[in-house]
């Protein structure tokens, strides 16, 4: 039956059977529990960084260059974990708080990168490698954008 063709009550009973079924269907989510998780596991990430700063700064590493090492260090073993498909199961377990650090950003250029590589280099790994993190690239240097301009406009007024 077209659901254009529905009485008045016959809509309304579709409404509640179509409303039942979803809240039937819909997984419910503990926000608490998932927002523990994701301090737990961005907590760790940070605290795992912050380890390997210290280690390259106790070998009398500048500071600005143990940082640059430790993003280069932590984006490889994001890569790796993602291509042996146990970055996936961290992000289901923390959400948030593995998708938002800059392991979570490799993530999400490797992931495309790794599932269409069978389909070559160019229709394939090019053409799907920013899938994910090409929005988060506009939106990041829109936003950038956008802030920049507020900036130079309220500075221009003598605000700054």
């Amino acid at each position: 039956m077209i659901k254009e063709n529905l009485s008045g009550q016959e809509k309304e009973k579709h409404a509640k059977v179509y409303e039942a079924y979803v809240k039937e269907v819909t997984k419910t989510h503990c926000l608490w529990k998932n927002m523990l998780r994701a301090f737990i596991t961005g907590g760790t990430i940070c605290t795992i960084a912050q380890a390997i700063t210290w280690a390259f700064e106790k070998y009398d590493v500048k500071k600005e260059e143990a940082a640059s090492y430790t993003l280069v260090i932590l984006i490889l073993c994001s890569i790796i974990l993602t291509g042996m498909n146990v970055y996936s199961k961290i992000a289901k377990w923390g959400g948030a708080g593995a998708l938002v650090p800059i392991t979570g950003f490799a993530n999400g250029v490797a992931s495309p990168a790794i599932e269409y590589r069978c389909e070559g280099f160019a229709a394939g790994i090019g053409t799907k490698i920013f899938t994910i993190a090409g929005p988060v690239i506009l939106y990041g240097v829109f936003t950038s954008w956008v802030i920049g301009l507020g900036y130079w406009i309220l500075k221009a007024v003598g605000v700054f």
